[in-house]
């Protein structure tokens, strides 16, 4: 089942055999459906401003720090990144306990993630529409990006670039530089969606507020059933009264 890609854990499909999963922590589903329900708790939504050398994940055999260690202890318990940030990068993630919400922030195209990016060198302009039309990595072909020139650091002729992708793969900005003989020196991510770092200093987090996780709802590509029920009621009535109308008119 794992090799169909029929199990899903924390809204990630699972594929590699020995992979592991807390069943007290952890959202598992197979062939969609729940086989470890959490026990009634409230839902958490936490963002952390990760500092470098954390790793986003629940647990590691290599011991490293996690990022669920710039909480304290007592908040930690239940809660799993939402996506990945990779060991050297910083910047904002989110943590939380909802596998839905934790789906819905990890769909490619649903929820943009913005990145600064210090580049060794200074890329020209070719090279740079190379990236933001999209390139093959391995066999796989990175979506459109958007991408700005913020300055260019006189003392090392580096470049800084502002990144905006709606698609997630492992190390794409790095490996998207890297392909234009550019590597990256420093990444972090200042926004997830409607979520900024601004006012969240390094190694620090809140709480979102219910306006702010509401709002990823509210954004997301997939439509609501019942909403579609109602507005396809709403435009069916007026065509209804207009034929009545003109009914009557005719006699």
């Amino acid at each position: 089942m794992m090799l169909l890609g029929e199990v899903i854990v924390n809204g990630r499909v699972v594929t590699e055999l020995g992979s592991k999963a807390d069943p007290e922590r952890d959202h598992i589903k197979v062939r969609g459906k729940l086989i470890t329900p959490h026990r009634q708790q409230e839902k958490r939504y936490i963002v952390i401003n990760k500092l470098r050398g954390y790793l986003s994940s629940v647990s590691d055999p290599k011991n490293r720090p996690l990022v669920a260690h710039l909480l304290p202890p007592s908040a930690r318990r239940g809660l799993h990144p939402v996506g990945r940030l990779d060991f050297n990068t910083e910047g904002l993630i989110i943590l939380t306990n909802d596998g839905e919400f934790t789906n819905l922030l990890t769909t490619s195209g649903r929820v943009e993630k913005v990145y600064h990016v210090k580049v060794k060198g200074s890329p020209d302009e070719s090279q740079i529409e190379r990236l933001r039309a999209g390139i093959t990595i391995g066999r796989v072909r990175t979506a459109p990006a958007q991408i700005s020139l913020l300055e260019r650091t006189r003392e090392a002729g580096n470049t800084w670039y502002e990144v905006t992708l709606r698609q997630g793969r492992n190390q794409q900005i790095r490996k998207m530089f890297d392909s234009i003989g550019h590597s990256v020196v420093k990444l972090r991510r200042i926004r997830i969606g409607h979520i900024t770092d601004a006012g969240l200093a390094p190694g620090h987090h809140r709480e979102l507020t219910i306006s702010e996780v509401n709002r990823f709802l509210r954004t997301s590509d997939a439509p609501n059933p019942r909403n579609f029920k109602k507005a396809t009621a709403r435009n069916r009535k007026p065509r209804r009264a207009d034929s009545k109308r003109r009914a009557q008119t005719v006699r």
